[in-house]
């Protein structure tokens, strides 16, 4: 047994790990006087908050840092089989995905201390003939037409019944139609009724601002279209949470992003780690390039923990991850690595 210091997904604890028929297990404990201590601290797999598995190898997230990741965009039946194969569930709870995306692959078999939890969006809602239903990197069933208030009924209701965590609302007005303010408040209206906030892609002049203004609780993107002046990053700071996606953007846009991000946490606002994985190459992992965006934001390596909202390390299925030499003032996540049995020897 190894005392250890961990972050539970809120605060640093104490606790003890230890080797435990072949798995090692973290737990809260007080540790007796002179036992041998981890170099380092623990925490639990990091959060992706924006990912589309379907464009992706999905099965190498079993080898990532990744604990938890939440996909916004994609085949709502797809998603809900292949979130119910990497619960850790027993293999006969399991079924292939049908995956129809790029990737073209059924989601591998996980052992159950490898599980990477799944939460999703379901479908793109979109105004007919806006974004992305003309994408061909969409996958099949992944985007959801609505023209109207019994149409929004329907979709939210789909993806709710399918298990979905959030609802993912897309209002890019540089790529097509978007919805009406009435409709895009219904839609956020029936998503609040099923217990789920809407998250929306906002692109175009002015549409961040809006969406905000009509319920959205997040943002898929941290704004990058125009800079947006102090009562607006304020505004949205108190209102919603912005999901990054920095490392995704070329100047001028990546810097517009960095310098509305820098702004709106200085006003307080809640930035989450997310990458918009599928969105070209970049790893099924920790991504080195969205983290350093966010070190130009302004984040340090306490505010990178909170934006990568680790899952609590205590939990049945989730991995254990050392940052080598790290204290709760000081642990770089880019150094995080699995824990293994050979750093319990003394």
């Amino acid at each position: 047994m190894h005392a250890a210091t961990f972050f539970d997904g809120v605060e640093w604890r104490e606790g003890a790990v230890e080797l435990v028929d072949g798995h090692l297990r973290l737990r809260d404990a007080v540790s007796a006087p002179g036992a041998p201590r981890l170099d380092g601290v623990i925490v639990g797999g990091f959060t992706d908050h924006h990912v589309h598995l379907q464009l992706v190898d999905h099965s190498l997230l079993a080898g990532s840092r990744l604990g938890r990741v939440v996909d916004l965009g994609g085949n709502p039946e797809v998603l809900r089989r292949l979130a119910v194969h990497n619960s850790g569930g027993t293999p006969s709870d399991r079924s292939a995905t049908g995956d129809s995306g790029p990737a073209g692959a059924h989601a591998p078999e996980i052992r159950t201390r490898q599980a990477v939890e799944i939460d999703f969006a379901g479908a793109f809602l979109t105004a007919p003939g806006g974004y992305p239903s003309d994408r061909d990197w969409a996958p099949h069933g992944s985007v959801r037409e609505v023209a109207d208030v019994d149409a929004a009924v329907e979709a939210v209701a789909e993806m709710a019944d399918a298990g979905a965590s959030c609802i993912k609302v897309t209002s890019n007005s540089t790529a097509g139609p978007v919805f009406t303010d009435a409709l895009f408040g219904r839609i956020v209206g029936l998503a609040a009724d099923r217990g789920l906030l809407v998250v929306a892609h906002a692109e175009g002049a002015g549409e961040a601002q809006r969406v905000v203004l009509l319920g959205a609780a997040r943002l898929a993107h941290a704004p990058f279209t125009e800079r947006l002046d102090d009562d607006e990053i304020a505004r949205q700071a108190a209102d919603a949470s912005w999901i990054s996606t920095l490392a995704i953007h070329d100047d001028p846009e990546r810097a517009i992003a960095i310098d509305n991000v820098r702004r709106f946490r200085t006003a307080g606002g809640s930035v989450l780690y997310g990458t918009d994985l599928g969105n070209g190459p970049m790893p099924v992992d920790l991504n080195p390039h969205e983290v350093a965006a966010l070190r130009e934001a302004g984040l340090d390596d306490a505010a990178l923990l909170q934006a990568l909202a680790p899952v609590d390390p205590r939990e049945p299925h989730s991995a254990l991850l050392l940052i080598p030499g790290g204290t709760p003032s000081s642990a770089d996540p880019l150094d995080a690595r699995p824990l293994t049995p050979a750093d319990l020897k003394v």
